[in-house]
């Protein structure tokens, strides 16, 4: 069984409010848990209007499959039309 843990950056630039940070990060949290099954929070960064990093986890049977998942993952986040933009994402294999 491996674990793994990805970190995603997000700029959102038209952001001035915390409910419009929420209405842009509801959505796309909402839409990483149903298409990839993973469990996704808020991890920093809940004060900054314009910034958000996000952790997304994923349990698999063995650590490629968990990278190959996170790393899907990370290409929708970038592909996503709303108003968040990707700046940076990283992968931890935890195990």
């Amino acid at each position: 069984m491996a674990v793994g843990l990805l970190t995603l950056e997000l700029y959102l630039p038209l952001n001035d409010s915390l409910k419009g940070k929420r209405s842009i990060l509801k959505p796309l949290i909402a839409r990483i848990r149903r298409d990839f099954n993973v469990s996704v929070c808020e991890a920093e960064a809940q004060d900054v209007l314009t910034r958000s990093v996000l952790e997304v986890a994923c349990v698999s049977s063995t650590g490629a499959l968990a990278h190959r998942h996170l790393q899907d993952v990370a290409h929708r986040v970038e592909q996503w039309h709303g108003n968040a933009q990707l700046i940076d994402f990283h992968i931890e294999m935890l195990g």
